[in-house]
């Protein structure tokens, strides 16, 4: 997480239990319906699926800003959807805010919750309104396999290549080098076998690495390493065996893991 707008870009899945409730939980990249530049287009893909696959929408808004046009955008896009929703005034963590949250009944979206998921506040509220809404059986285990990292330098087509190995594009592919952010860990069957893939982001020199979103995405990247089975560390043809392709081997080896080298 950094306090930046557009770090997060990718689906990214994790299976959540509250009042002895189990459910999973997909955050998205922020929504902008009518944007065209940069990554939006291939966001709002990400976002259009994760709203297919949903039995409950929670709309987050930003109480500091109040409505806005894009929340009416959205606003109507979920009306569309025609789902279980769930009004999310995040950064209420004062009076005056706490306050500002009754301007959201305007998206006619039901009651806004106030919120301020930095402090910890009203979560259990939104909880509970929730899994209120969830169907019975809304999540099956996701079984446990053959954990299969795949890693490499920045830009050298892991995403491509976890999409074309799971036939739907499922994470985001750009030729801009740092596309991919977080580690994102998806469950797949070949042959009658349970595997879970994890994309991650491309790994550069330590001292190329810049701060903030770049050192975290590299440091999911290592982390993935670490706890997967085998690494899967793709390379580039053009350019030969690099020097950070055998780092990022030595690496995997270090780790004690399986390593497999596609080119």
């Amino acid at each position: 997480m950094e306090d930046i707008p557009g770090t997060t870009r990718d689906r990214l899945y994790a299976d959540v239990e509250w009042r002895e409730q189990a459910f999973r939980l997909v955050d998205t990249g922020g929504l902008d319906p009518s944007g065209e530049e940069g990554y939006m287009p291939l966001v709002k893909r990400q976002v259009e699926v994760a709203l297919a696959e949903a039995d409950v929408i929670v709309l987050v808004v930003d109480s500091r800003d109040g409505v806005t046009a894009t929340d009416q955008e959205i606003a109507n896009l979920l009306r569309r959807a025609d789902k279980p929703l769930v009004l999310a005034a995040n950064k209420a963590d004062n009076e005056a805010r706490l306050e500002a949250a009754v301007e959201f009944y305007e998206l006619a979206l039901g009651e806004p919750i106030p919120v301020s998921a930095y402090h910890g506040l009203g979560l259990a509220e939104l909880m509970d309104q929730l899994v209120l809404l969830l169907p019975a059986g809304a999540v099956t285990a996701v079984p446990a396999g053959l954990r299969l990292a795949i890693v490499g330098r920045p830009n050298v087509g892991k995403s491509l290549l976890l999409n074309a190995i799971l036939g739907q594009e499922r994470v985001i592919v750009s030729e801009e080098p740092g596309t991919t952010r977080d580690a994102i860990d998806i469950a797949f069957r070949y042959r009658e076998q349970d595997l879970v893939l994890v994309d991650t982001a491309g790994i550069r020199r330590r001292g190329r690495i810049q701060g903030g979103v770049e050192k975290h995405s590299v440091l999911r990247a290592q982390n993935a390493i670490d706890r997967g089975d085998v690494a899967l560390l793709v390379t580039d043809a053009s350019d030969g065996l690099t020097a950070q392709d055998s780092h990022i081997a030595g690496y995997v080896t270090e780790a004690v893991k399986g390593l497999v080298i596609a080119v």
